[in-house]
């Protein structure tokens, strides 16, 4: 059984010759584990996919996940100068913005000017754009899209290893996008204050997301991943996480599985009271059901309560047994 066909068994909820493993590693730890440049591994999309392709090969994994995609091969054309220092690079825009980019970290933006932040009473949801354009990556950074080169990634990964390897797509949440739109705090009190303003907003997200998925479906992916942090209990709560999150990327994973493209849903911390609600959504799969101390999932219920209808994905004890080496919690020995 190929690696490809080892994905596909799982995603259908079929058992496959061994259990398939990929992940999701963060920027830091590309950087470390490729020693590629941090400014051209993060701006460059023929960089990013090198390193995609050669952290494949290094760690054995039956996939790859594109998390950055729609690389300007311009943007080098709108710097002014890069400067080399301990520890990372920095970026010197011609529009006078500077990143900072460490060799073991998410890039730090510093704009000229900082941006002036809108409030939603005030907001006007068809300002909207129909196309998404930027990837709310973290608070403070997000990474620009090239309409013109949206998908330019997919097809280069595809040509060198899509044959035998399992091919991973990425949006973000609509949830994710309001939340960076109007900071997150005041966000999240939006969701109390002006519930239906919210939703409108919401759900003129929803449709740009969508957008954006389908047209990664005709780009060689095997199964789409819907990343949605901060839709854990940590921030919201069940009903809220049924009003607000759960119609938009209900809709984004159904339009995606009607291509014929698995659709999955990434939720990091705490979320065993609403595994059945990530269910309803339609999606084909749940990741990361983190384990405590980081999460509150343990496998066995998990696979009891929703693991005939969704493919679970994860469920890891990142600090017991990645960080500490393999020290075993209690936790561990229950769902490693």
């Amino acid at each position: 059984m190929t690696a490809k066909e080892r994905m596909a068994r799982a995603m259908a909820l079929g058992v496959p010759d061994r259990v398939p493993v990929m992940c999701q590693m963060s920027i830091g730890h590309m950087l470390l584990q490729t020693g590629l440049p941090p400014s051209q591994f993060w701006l460059s999309g023929d960089c990013f996919a090198e390193g995609l392709l050669k952290l494949r090969e290094l760690y054995s994994f039956d996939g790859i996940l594109v998390s950055l995609h729609g690389h300007s091969p311009d943007r080098e054309g709108r710097i002014l100068r890069i400067q080399a220092g301990v520890g990372g690079e920095t970026v010197f825009w011609k529009n006078g913005d500077q990143t900072y980019f460490p060799s073991d970290d998410l890039p730090r933006h510093f704009p000229a000017k900082m941006p002036r932040q809108v409030s939603l009473s005030e907001f006007d949801p068809e300002s909207l754009p129909d196309f998404m354009d930027h990837i709310p990556v973290s608070k403070g950074l997000t990474f620009a899209l090239d309409r013109e080169h949206l998908f330019d990634i997919f097809d280069f990964i595809h040509a060198r290893c899509g044959a035998d390897y399992s091919i991973h797509g990425e949006v973000t949440s609509p949830f994710d996008y309001f939340l960076s739109l109007f900071d997150y705090s005041d966000a999240l009190v939006a969701l109390l204050e002006e519930p239906e303003k919210s939703k409108e907003v919401l759900e003129r997200l929803t449709e740009s997301v969508v957008r954006l998925a389908l047209g990664m479906t005709e780009h060689h992916i095997d199964a789409l991943k819907i990343s949605s942090p901060y839709a854990g209990s940590g921030f919201i709560s069940p009903r809220f996480y049924r009003e607000f999150v759960l119609p938009g990327e209900g809709r984004i994973a159904k339009q995606v599985r009607a291509r014929g493209v698995h659709a999955y849903t990434h939720t990091c911390g705490a979320l065993n009271d609403r595994l059945e609600m990530m269910v309803e959504a339609g999606v084909s799969g749940i990741e990361c059901l983190d384990p405590p101390p980081l999460g509150d999932v343990d496998l066995e219920d998990a696979k009891k309560r929703v693991g005939g209808r969704v493919f679970i994905k994860g469920n890891l004890d990142p600090v017991n047994v990645l960080l500490r080496g393999g020290q075993k919690s209690s936790s561990t020995k229950r769902g490693g």
